[in-house]
């Protein structure tokens, strides 16, 4: 029977992985003639090199994923509307904490620990914005509320939504990374949905991958990164994949790496752990300039 079905969830994938593509970089481009919000200032940054750089990527991911997913056929309604929360949520907030954030406190205990002494950060608010709009969107695309395990069902698929929008900011510290991560994650989910034939997974999957694989150009080449609008946003999508895609012990298994990764990333550093390790450090270098290269002109 899958094996019959599976063209179907093929289709559903390229579906996905084009339209999120498309509509990504049309957003590119809108935004970079006339940004979301304020001007071209208000999104430029500088990078790890000390070089400038735009923020502008990450509203373009939020806005072409989430168009994709307003119009990509055959998304049973809950589950369109929770893409469309899931997005908003991670890149609404994320854009906030790019425009409006301090980076006096960094990370959850350091932004919790502020909150404990009556300082309420940009990065609390992202934090318990997207814990409830992770939960929204886990509550919307859930077609059963019967009984505690249906509940229970909600709240994990609630976890993983936001905790995967929260990690994937955690590796947007170099070029490419978040993509890259964003989309070897995907790769297997993707893979999971496919051989169950069913199109619905398939396309909620490769949408966020053929949205952030139109962008990884820009982004490595230093012109532009997702920031936190674009990671958060990413995150989200592939923690609504895991939860539509894969049964309870699967689900289980992926939350307890997320919450794993993100207490491990309160105490060491991600940029160190890959630059010691000879195949992580080839594979978070591929597509990218040396240091001592210039920039890749527009």
């Amino acid at each position: 029977m899958a094996r019959r079905a599976f063209p179907r969830a093929l289709a559903g994938a390229l579906a996905g992985a084009f339209l999120g593509a498309v509509a990504a970089r049309a957003a590119y481009a809108a935004f970079t003639r006339r940004p979301p919000v304020g001007d071209a200032e208000t999104w430029a940054r500088t990078n790890h090199r000390g070089e400038p750089i735009t923020l502008l990527e990450g509203p373009a991911f939020v806005a072409g994923a989430g168009a994709a997913a307003a119009v990509i056929p055959g998304l049973p309604g809950r589950v369109r509307a929770a893409a469309l929360l899931a997005v908003a949520g991670g890149g609404g907030l994320g854009a906030y904490d790019d425009l409006y954030g301090a980076t006096s406190s960094k990370g959850f205990k350091g932004h919790l620990s502020a909150l404990a002494k009556g300082e309420v950060t940009s990065g609390a608010v992202k934090i318990l914005g997207i814990g409830v709009t992770g939960l929204a969107a886990a509550v919307t695309s859930s077609n059963s509320f019967d009984g505690p395990r249906a509940s229970f069902d909600v709240i994990v698929n609630g976890g993983l939504i936001a905790g995967s929008a929260n990690l994937a900011n955690l590796f947007d510290l170099r070029p490419g990374r978040a993509i890259k991560v964003g989309l070897l994650a995907g790769a297997p989910l993707l893979a999971a949905g496919l051989l169950k034939g069913d199109p619905v997974p398939a396309a909620v999957v490769a949408l966020p991958m053929g949205a952030a694989a139109a962008l990884l150009p820009e982004d490595l080449g230093e012109r532009a990164m997702l920031g936190d609008a674009g990671a958060n946003a990413l995150g989200a999508l592939l923690g609504l994949a895991a939860s539509v895609t894969l049964g309870r012990p699967g689900r289980l298994a992926v939350l307890g790496t997320v919450v794993a990764l993100t207490a491990a990333s309160e105490k060491i550093s991600f940029t160190k752990v890959i630059a010691g390790n000879p195949l992580l450090h080839r594979v978070d270098m591929l597509g990218r300039r040396p240091v001592e290269q210039a920039p890749t002109p527009r």
